[in-house]
């Protein structure tokens, strides 16, 4: 659809939504402290800035105007079914679209942290019981009833004496006149029959039968489309090009260099315009450039490493925390712990590839594609293009994959500065080998872990961590350590180890890095729940049993008591080996038991993995438990299986030949369960990544009694 008129009235219009309406959703006046719910009809809303949007037509219709992307995390229904719950709807009534991007409307728009739900259930939930009470009150007026005498029920309005009843799109011009209550009485958990239950996925129909618009689904009338040749050394330029033979491919329409920012870089190459996919392609392999490639530093993935353990081995870094005195203990200890451990580069690998479509026009720029991030693509390329944000208008579609990738600037940038040069509206496509060499990547890590015991007790525990810091890519200050340089670890250590320390090496390469699914927790997971594993053996206690020892609030007790429940963590059996940990990020934690044995060949398998996720106030265990079964198989590809590397500058892999993903035969059985409690709702989506890898490891020092201290490494020879 042309966005060329965005008022509120117009895009409703465009959206299909026209006609009287319920409309309800969060206002945030100018300086205001705090935001209050409004209503208005379809009319009026065009004036008025909402957030959240709920909207109810006179067909009874509900429809959520989405502000965050739905990337197979199941938004698209969990959202929904926080809206349906309170509203007292039949879920298939409920639509979603997706709002352009817009932080002055919507607010933070982007989807990642884990946060869509965590982030917003409790205002979905406060709309949707005030839309059904104005629905309820405009029935009893109409009815001259008391509203007590009234309820709600499948999109109508009951009355209980009688048995009257008014659909809700009968009601809805009368409710849209009404005051909006201050204050609205949520239902309890005990009395919700939607939210808490396995409900199928209303996105799943559309993925199965081709109607979902993912990016590279999304047509315009006159688009082309282009590829780019991008300098393999990520900061190389281009020196010259030989677009001959490229010209000769049929469909072909113009070759020409291009530039687009990677944080504080630019990053060349050359676009070849086509009007077709496969020629664009086509072009591009026939395309001959010589790069420039001095200046700049040509990394090779042994020299990041090596420079890691060095600064490691002497320098202190910036200070993140700090508790009790673990330097002077460390340093008067007869014996003490330290260890080095090694995380790899990783790519994001999306199933979908990076794309983007851009129009850019005399007065506006439309986006379209899969976008984490469309509030932050819309301000970026307000200022690159000098557009005023209100004419750069940013559409999410279905992602297939993100893991943080696509919360990048990058390739819109790219696509916009495409279609300015050729005049029209292009998308860009990115091929397999384009994603796989030119990143963002997850950065590589390395960590000094030093404590000691002392009478079977922990005296004092220093971690510090090298690597790369995204903070610094996108203008932190440089001399402020990490903010998630303690992430993954669970705050409810801090009460019970007195003396502990967590500090940030800072460490640059020109390797852009960018989040990856659950940010510092994946690498951090692993060191610092390694390192808990051999603080345990050191003290000669059981693992499960010693980390009860120093997580003593009653939720991380709870989940050690399933833990061991589920597992039969107390049964073990020779030559069965059995290992834990138990991380925390967005405000969720995971506790997960790996086992482990010999096979009759001698190799390692795993025979099983239990996870145990405390996430707080939830929607929906089946999508739960699909996220995190997604996030061991996608810690199991990045602790054994694969890593991004470097020589010379380049990336070592391109493609999944070489840059392999588990298999199906490879995926042991997995058993997830959810903690029931009535605390604040945390994130779902990427919690259930870090605590594999040192499960994992731990059970194999279990087995064999080596320790894995260096990601990844295979399995069938250890």
């Amino acid at each position: 659809m042309s966005t060329s008129n965005v008022s509120r009235r117009n895009f409703l219009r465009a959206a299909g939504l026209t006609g009287t309406a319920l409309c309800l959703g969060f206002y945030f006046p100018s300086n205001a402290k705090s935001s209050k719910i409004v209503a208005a009809d379809g009319a009026a809303a065009s004036d008025i800035e909402l957030n959240a949007w709920i909207r109810i037509d006179t067909d009874g219709k509900v429809t959520i105007f989405n502000h965050r992307a739905e990337m197979g995390q199941g938004s698209y229904q969990s959202v929904p079914q926080i809206i349906a719950e309170e509203l007292e709807v039949d879920l298939k009534d409920v639509n979603i679209v997706f709002a352009q991007g817009n932080q002055d409307k919507y607010g933070s728009q982007i989807t990642g942290g884990s946060s869509t739900i965590r982030g917003s259930y409790k205002n979905l939930l406060k709309l949707s019981a005030t839309a059904r009470l104005m629905l309820i009150t405009a029935a009893a007026a109409k009815w001259n009833v008391p509203a007590t005498e009234c309820y709600a029920a499948s999109g109508h309005v009951i009355h209980r004496p009688s048995g009257k009843k008014y659909h809700y799109g009968e009601l809805v011009v009368d409710a849209s006149k009404l005051k909006t209550p201050e204050n609205v009485v949520l239902k309890k958990r005990s009395e919700y029959k939607l939210v808490g239950k396995p409900l199928h996925r209303q996105d799943t129909p559309l993925k199965t039968n081709g109607a979902a618009i993912f990016g590279l689904d999304k047509r315009l009338p006159g688009m082309l489309y282009a590829t780019v040749e991008r300098n393999p050394r990520l900061r190389g330029k281009v020196k010259s090009f030989d677009d001959t033979a490229t010209r000769k491919i049929p469909g072909v329409t113009d070759v020409f260099k291009v530039q687009m920012d990677v944080f504080n870089t630019t990053r060349e190459g050359v676009a070849v315009v086509a009007n077709s996919t496969w020629a664009a392609i086509q072009g591009k392999k026939a395309l001959r450039v010589e790069w420039d490639d001095t200046g700049f530093e040509h990394v090779n993935t042994a020299d990041i490493y090596k420079r890691q353990h060095e600064e490691l081995a002497t320098k202190e870094g910036l200070s993140f925390k700090k508790q009790g005195d673990p330097d002077g203990i460390i340093a008067k200890a007869k014996k003490t712990l330290d260890v080095i451990y090694q995380t790899p580069y990783q790519s994001h690998s999306c199933m979908e590839p990076v794309n983007c479509i851009a129009h850019y026009q005399k007065d506006k720029l439309e986006i379209w594609g899969p976008i984490q991030a469309p509030d932050w693509v819309q301000e970026y390329l307000s200022k690159q293009t000098g557009f005023p944000k209100e004419k750069v208008f940013v559409n999410m579609t279905f992602l297939g994959g993100g893991f943080g990738r696509k919360a990048f600037l990058d390739y819109p940038h790219e696509a916009t500065m495409i279609s300015k040069k050729i005049g029209a509206p292009v998308q860009v496509v990115w091929t397999r080998e384009d994603d796989a060499t030119q990143g963002p990547y997850r950065p590589g890590m390395s960590y000094r872990a030093q404590g000691v015991i002392t009478n079977g007790e922990i005296s004092a525990v220093k971690f510090r961590m090298a690597g790369q810091n995204h903070n610094h890519f996108m203008g932190g200050k440089k001399d402020v350590a990490n903010d998630s340089t303690a992430e993954g670890f669970l705050p409810p250590y801090f009460e019970t180890i007195k003396n502990i320390s967590f500090a940030d090496v800072p460490f640059e390469t020109p390797v852009p890095t960018m989040w990856w699914r659950s940010v510092y927790a994946s690498t951090n997971g692993f060191a610092y729940e390694s390192f808990v594993d051999e603080l345990a053996h050191e003290a000669g206690k059981d693992p499960l049993a010693f980390r009860r020892q120093y997580l003593k609030d009653e939720r991380s007790q709870r989940l050690i008591d399933k833990m061991e429940e589920v597992s039969g963590w107390k049964n073990r059996k020779k030559n069965e080996g059995y290992g834990v940990a138990i991380t925390e990020c967005f405000s969720s934690t995971v506790g997960q038991i790996v086992k482990v044995s010999r096979k009759a060949d001698g190799k390692l398998k795993i025979d099983h993995v239990w996870a145990v996720m405390d996430c707080g106030w939830y929607v929906n265990p089946d999508i739960i438990k699909a996220q995190v079964e997604g996030s061991v198989v996608m810690a199991l590809g990045a602790a054994t299986i694969h890593e991004i590397t470097f020589k010379d500058g380049l990336v070592e892999q391109t493609n999944f030949y070489d840059y392999k993903m588990p298999r199906i035969a490879d995926i042991p059985p997995i058993d997830v369960y959810i903690m029931e409690n009535d605390a604040d709702a945390g994130g779902v989506g990427e919690p259930g990544l870090p605590a594999f890898a040192p499960a994992l490891t731990n059970a194999i020092f279990d087995l064999t009694s080596k320790r894995i201290r260096k990601l990844p490494f295979d399995m069938a020879k250890v």
